[in-house]
């Protein structure tokens, strides 16, 4: 298996990739940083995927990165730096800029760059007794991989700050009540309630889907009268698929829509 296996349900048109380092609770280093990338970075462009789920194997989602990786040369360190960031960058754009949602479904250890990488996500499912937090304040480090960036946008500055100046670790019902993730389940529900997510979303208008993530994406830079062009660029755009035509034409014949996610 690889270090971060991809796999395309075609009847679907989900995507899931799975972190494979569950000897060490799939803490990235370089070659799980590498291959996360080369699992990811396709996926942009491609018609065929219409949501994405991103998990671990074994007892953990992300116990963070692998800090032997530095502790072999520190004088290296930056550069090993370099190399982690350098894909994970890539990761983390790459599921940003695609139309299809992303669903993090997560269990175990959530820390450091693992962290970063579900608040990358739109939607998580978590399996209760999950343990989330930053940590890098114990290795003496500011956090990376996006973390700076998603976490004040979903948590707020202050409850940001709790997990980045404390330590502070959050179960899945507090992370749940703080809006970090999307729902909560048994842990022996987390596969079966992950896949019932990703074809609800997966059978939606996927370029409308898309059109959502970048105007939520830029409405913190924007003005007011920019968002509402910006709002209104999208609506036009989407006025063009056949997805909307469908959209329309099953809501006004009272029946369900039937959405091929086309553009």
């Amino acid at each position: 298996m690889s270090l971060a296996e991809r796999s395309l349900d075609a009847a679907t048109g989900i995507v899931t990739i799975t972190l494979n380092r569950p000897e060490v609770l799939n803490a990235i280093d370089v070659p799980l940083a590498e291959a996360l990338r080369d699992a990811v970075v396709p996926l942009a462009g491609d018609p065929r995927v219409r949501a994405v789920v991103l998990r671990g194997n074994g007892r953990a989602f992300v116990a963070g990165g692998d800090l032997t990786g530095f502790a072999k040369d520190f004088d290296a360190a930056p550069g090993v730096v370099d190399a982690l960031l350098d894909s994970l960058h890539a990761v983390v754009e790459t599921l940003r800029g695609i139309d299809a949602p992303v669903i993090a479904s997560v269990h175990g250890a959530v820390a450091g760059a693992g962290l970063s990488l579900m608040a990358a996500c739109d939607l998580v499912v978590a399996a209760a007794g999950t343990r989330i937090l930053l940590a890098y304040d114990r290795i003496g480090a500011a956090p990376d991989c996006g973390g700076t960036y998603f976490l004040p946008r979903l948590l707020g500055l202050r409850r940001a700050a709790q997990l980045m100046f404390l330590s502070e670790t959050l179960d899945a019902d507090a992370a749940l009540a703080a809006g970090l993730v999307t729902r909560v389940v048994p842990a022996d529900q987390l596969a079966t309630a992950t896949d019932e997510l990703a074809r609800r979303i997966a059978s939606g208008p996927t370029q409308a889907f898309g059109n959502y993530k970048r105007l939520v994406e830029g409405t913190f830079d924007r003005s007011l009268p920019e968002q509402l062009e910006a709002e209104r660029a999208c609506f036009k755009s989407a006025t063009l698929t056949a997805d909307f035509r469908e959209g329309v034409s099953a809501f006004l014949a009272k029946r369900p829509a039937t959405f091929k996610g086309s553009h």
